[in-house]
């Protein structure tokens, strides 16, 4: 590539790039024309840190100029945690929100006002913007406790008096214990077989009813990638059901999820699913629920409820949909909201489709959600709803408490758990919605990143917010071995010509979960020679990294010593090798083995043992005590009454887990 060009793409001068490549370790020369592909691709990747670290450095020096001249700066101090939303650090800092989306711009990172930034990238920004940034000890951010704030809303309403809602119900437990089962058979509908493999790979949020009474499901998904969305389940849930499947017991995501309930401080019970299985035992589930989370049943003298069900079969469901009833009568004094006020909910899932843009899963916890509405979150205005679908995907004109509803009209895509409210609120233009979003990370990190060893560089692309997150959990759970995972975007919707680019550009690796790509894309990404990979199921996409990790992480060479031998006559030396006769003082000789030559107690030559034979024979191996003739690999330097120590190197690979 010529520097010319390099410049052009890098958007420099070409005689300030020459100046600057030595300060990057690219010593080319200052009258080069010409650089190689590879060296000019790892200076594009490289340059941006590289400017960034140049512009600190500029700011560094500036401070001390300020400094020794005498005149004092007076900044604002602001205390922020580790991680904070850049809404709510526009918040505390003062600092206007478009300004501060416009730093973060400049110094590289595409955010949005859900998106989290850690403390040294407020940090650096804060200081750009005139303000100093400290730690806080505290490690809460600056967000209400959605619990609180909805049943302060509920408190403060008048006009109309509270209402019993019906109860939301969240179904937990551990992946493939049959947790969509059980909800197909409440619902009656085949929810399972749209998912792929399976399992279920997003929060779902259905209703039921029974004796005339409204129930609110929320199914979360069982595998461990998803803590965080199970999370999210048992915070807005009003009861549990913990499922446990009769013929596997209590396994890993099983005691997570007790313990996610048990946090929430909400009520539940326990199904124990699969019980028409020919090895299900329902004794045995019940001992490992009393001995490993002291659960102890009802008819074993203990105050859990234990209802033994058959999804498959459709045992026990009645019993189960009663029971739920039964505690909900019993929580009755929590389950008040106000239908006359304006909407407020959780947001359960987010994504973004093609005909119909941004569309969120909300359940509406108090107040009545309607079309028309306009929707603000932490008064900032979202959008304005034009169309409300039940879980069944039928249009609904109002949803009142505990009604989960797909919400079409926001403007700005908004996180999984924010608190979704009914009003006007400050209109704030965002770059995009949700756009394909570089990593938050600092600029330090990036650093380290870009430091020398091997790195796996992903763009991912996804349909709901909830799947990226579990895919960044999952990676960054692997066992890496030193070999460094960078994702350097993210984002919703179908891959585009622009991620192809993006991932060509950095040498990355184009994941693509629950989406496609465009026929433009799959054009350019052939041109590029960029594969593109898409995943229907997260154990599949895991897996493949975990392989592609196996590949990059050097084995351990480990010697293990096989025998030793005495040299008794040479019988042919040529160049490179020789013919030679030994007695085997120990071990077990085997051709193709690795061989030191010791004269005394000095190392003379290594080489290897390439034949072996007893008398005319050629044989597999020599054990000790036998004489025998074997052509030795080598420089030639092998003498009478020399020893050889014969041994194997073993490459042992360290399992990623």
């Amino acid at each position: 590539m010529n520097v010319t060009e390099l410049a052009r793409i890098l958007k420099v001068d070409p005689n300030f790039l020459r100046q600057k490549l030595p300060e990057m370790g690219y010593d080319i020369g200052f009258k080069a024309i010409k650089i190689d592909n590879q060296t000019a691709k790892r200076i594009m990747r490289e340059w941006p840190l590289f400017m960034r670290r140049l512009e600190r450095e500029a700011e560094q020096k500036k401070r001390e100029e300020i400094a020794a001249s005498g005149v004092e700066q007076v900044k604002r101090q602001v205390k922020i945690p580790k991680l904070i939303t850049v809404r709510d650090f526009s918040a505390v800092a003062g600092i206007p929100v478009n300004k501060l989306l416009a730093e973060l711009m400049r110094n590289g990172i595409f955010t949005s006002l859900n998106e989290k930034i850690d403390f040294d990238t407020a940090n650096i920004i804060g200081s750009d913007l005139g303000v100093e940034v400290i730690l806080s000890e505290e490690q809460t951010e600056q967000t209400e406790d959605q619990s609180a704030k909805i049943k302060e809303a509920i408190s403060k309403e008048e006009g109309c008096n509270l209402e019993t809602r019906p109860p939301v119900i969240v179904v937990m437990g551990h992946v493939d214990h049959g947790k969509t089962k059980l909800l197909d058979a409440i619902r009656t509908t085949n929810i399972v077989a749209t998912e792929a493999g399976g399992i279920t790979q997003h929060i779902g949020a259905y209703q039921v009813e029974r004796q005339g009474r409204l129930i609110s499901f929320i199914d979360t998904p069982g595998h461990e990638a998803f803590t965080a969305m199970r999370n999210r389940g048992a915070k807005v849930a009003d009861i549990a059901i913990l499922v446990v499947a009769a013929d596997d017991g209590v396994k890993p995501q099983t005691v997570e999820a007790y313990r996610i309930i048990e946090a929430a401080k909400i009520p539940f019970i326990v199904a124990i699913n699969k019980i028409d299985k020919s090895d299900a035992n329902i004794d045995k589930t019940k001992q490992e629920l009393a001995g490993q989370l002291n659960l102890v049943p009802e008819d074993w003298g203990g105050k859990v409820v234990c209802v033994p069900v058959s999804a498959k079969e459709g045992t026990g469901i009645i019993e189960i949909l009663d029971t739920l009833l039964l505690v909900a009568d019993m929580e009755e004094a929590n389950l008040k909201a106000n239908p006359c006020a304006n909407a407020l909910g959780t947001v359960v899932e987010s994504r973004v489709d093609k005909g119909e843009g941004i569309v969120a899963t909300i359940l509406v916890q108090n107040g009545t959600l309607r079309v028309g509405d306009e929707l603000t979150c932490n008064g900032i205005t979202y959008g304005k709803v034009r169309a409300l679908k039940n879980y069944l995907g039928k249009d609904i004109e109002s949803a009142p408490p505990s009604t989960p509803a797909r919400v079409i009209g926001f403007k700005n895509a908004p996180a999984v758990g924010d608190i979704i409210a009914v009003g006007s609120g400050l209109r704030v233009k965002m770059k995009n919605v949700r756009p394909m979003n570089t990593e938050n990370s600092t600029a330090a990190q990036n650093e380290e990143q870009a430091e020398a060893g091997e790195q796996i560089t992903l763009v991912i692309k996804g349909d709901m917010l909830g799947s990226i997150e579990a895919i960044e959990g999952s990676l960054s759970k692997i066992d890496t071995q030193g070999v460094k995972i960078k994702i350097i975007a993210k984002g919703l919707g179908n891959i585009t010509e622009g991620d192809v680019e993006r991932a060509e550009a950095s040498h990355a690796e184009l994941l693509g979960f629950n989406v496609k790509a465009s026929p433009a894309a799959e054009e350019l990404a052939r041109v590029k020679n960029v594969e593109i990979k898409n995943y229907k199921i997260i154990y599949e996409l895991i897996a493949d990294i975990k392989a592609k990790i196996q590949e990059l992480v050097k084995p351990e060479i480990k010697r293990v010593d096989m025998a030793k031998m005495k040299v008794l006559a040479i019988f042919r030396t040529d160049k490179n090798e020789q013919i030679i006769g030994c007695r085997v003082l120990s071990g077990i000789v085997e051709p193709n083995l690795l061989a030191e030559v010791w004269r005394g107690g000095d190392l003379l030559e290594m080489g290897k043992i390439t034949s072996l034979k007893i008398g005319k024979e050629e044989v597999d191996m020599a054990e000790a005590g036998n004489e025998c003739g074997l052509k030795f690999l080598g420089r030639p330097v092998v003498k009478v009454d020399d020893t050889l120590q014969l041994y194997k190197e073993e490459k042992i690979y360290k399992k990623i887990s």
